[in-house]
């Protein structure tokens, strides 16, 4: 597995595999092909069918400048190897000189088309099982196993990734008004955070939650800098849990910051086992694996034990099991934004069930992630971010 760093992307919205990576991309072409005049880029499968709505033109259009970019949509075309396929051209007198097929394959990483991590292995454990049984040996827990694996020095990153979250917060509770893609959304964050100091008890709690999921994800929805957790499109879930333990049960900075390490390494499994795209297995390996992240990291701020750490992440996942991504107009704001919101509230009770429990129960976090990709595998294209099903279709039929 890769460093934690790969996970926790920081970065403008709104989507890390249809604007962060395809950026990325045109970047890498650009500064490989200095002799080109222009550029022209084909975009297949899910990219395709959402890119306007996610802004992946405008991203790869504003990174080429000041060349000419022509952009060619392949909604019906999918490449073998993922959704997310994308074709370079760089062009000198009406000739192609070059050309890179690459695809984007989630949380913002770009793939080759021959593997779906890179080269630079970190982690000599891959699965939960293998790093339980490590805890077990060794005495110690998992933000220790990402401590001896990359070093103290993760922790300057994750405190810059911490301040970005907390940022992100602060702006999104201040943020009012509409977003923009044309829905005619308005921001709510600020609107649940006020309402929350009417309440008291668990409601006022709920409504705290509720108003950081959303200020991240109306964050995103703008464009504003957010962290990928795992990804941009569940970027609100996290940070939220995060920030409203630290606000109400006075965790210091340092123990937020361990927790996030443990959720880095909840996510890396996922992604290395599985996929945190929802192009390929839909929003349970965007906004149900940001649960998991979630749910463990909060029940290690609680004194969980490793057991009961795994059992909250397990449950975080486990009730996500076949969400489908359905962004209407390919827009990571319905029902996108409530669903970070949903999912925060959901992982502080995956972390009370676990806490409740001896760490003990029958299925497993691995068996979960494999689950979870296969369920990914049997689901129609249509629910797998292409807006060609689901939610994307029905509003617009009158009831």
């Amino acid at each position: 597995m890769e460093s934690i760093r790969n996970l926790y992307k920081i970065g403008h919205g709104p989507s890390s595999s249809h604007t962060m990576a395809p950026q990325k991309a045109a970047l890498i072409f650009k500064e490989e092909n200095p002799e080109a005049t222009s550029f022209r880029v084909t975009l297949y499968g899910s990219l395709a069918a959402t890119g306007k709505g996610h802004l992946t033109d405008a991203a790869i259009i504003n990174t080429l400048a000041p060349y000419p970019t022509e952009i060619v949509w392949h909604p019906d075309i999918i490449l073998s190897f993922h959704t997310n396929g994308m074709k370079f051209e760089a062009i000198k007198d009406e000739q192609v000189i070059n050309e890179w097929i690459t695809y984007s394959i989630g949380g913002g990483d770009l793939s080759d088309g021959t593997q779906k991590t890179s080269k630079q292995a970190l982690y000599n454990k891959t699965t939960m099982k293998q790093i339980l049984e490590w805890c077990q040996q060794t005495g110690k827990t998992f933000w220790e196993y990402v401590e001896d694996t990359e070093g103290k020095e993760i922790y300057t990153y994750l405190e810059t990734v911490w301040k970005t979250m907390e940022a992100a917060i602060h702006r999104g509770l201040d943020g009012e008004g509409l977003l923009p893609g044309g829905l005619g959304l308005q921001r709510k964050a600020s609107m649940y955070y006020i309402k929350s100091k009417g309440y008291q008890g668990s409601m006022k709690s709920r409504a705290l939650i509720y108003s950081y999921a959303l200020a991240v994800s109306e964050e995103n929805a703008n464009g504003g800098i957010i962290v990928t957790a795992p990804t941009c499109g569940s970027c609100g879930v996290l940070p939220s849990v995060l920030y409203h333990l630290k606000m109400n049960h006075d965790f210091s900075d340092i123990k937020i910051v361990r927790a996030l390490a443990t959720a880095g390494l909840i996510g890396n499994i996922v992604k290395f086992n599985a996929s945190v795209s929802g192009a390929e297995v839909g929003c349970q390996g965007e906004v149900g694996v940001a649960c998991a992240m979630a749910a463990g990291a909060a029940c290690q701020l609680f004194g969980g034990s490793t057991q009961q750490i795994e059992y909250a992440a397990e449950m975080g996942l486990e009730h996500h099991l076949g969400l489908t991504c359905d962004p209407v107009c390919g827009l990571v704001q319905v029902p996108c934004i409530e669903r970070n919101a949903f999912a925060a509230a959901r992982a502080l009770d995956s972390c009370s069930f676990a806490m409740l429990s001896d760490g003990k129960h029958l299925i497993n976090f691995d068996k979960v992630v494999r689950t979870m990709q296969q369920t990914g595998h049997d689901l129609p294209s249509l629910y797998k971010e292409t807006s060609a099903g689901g939610l994307a279709i029905n509003i617009n039929i009158e009831d």
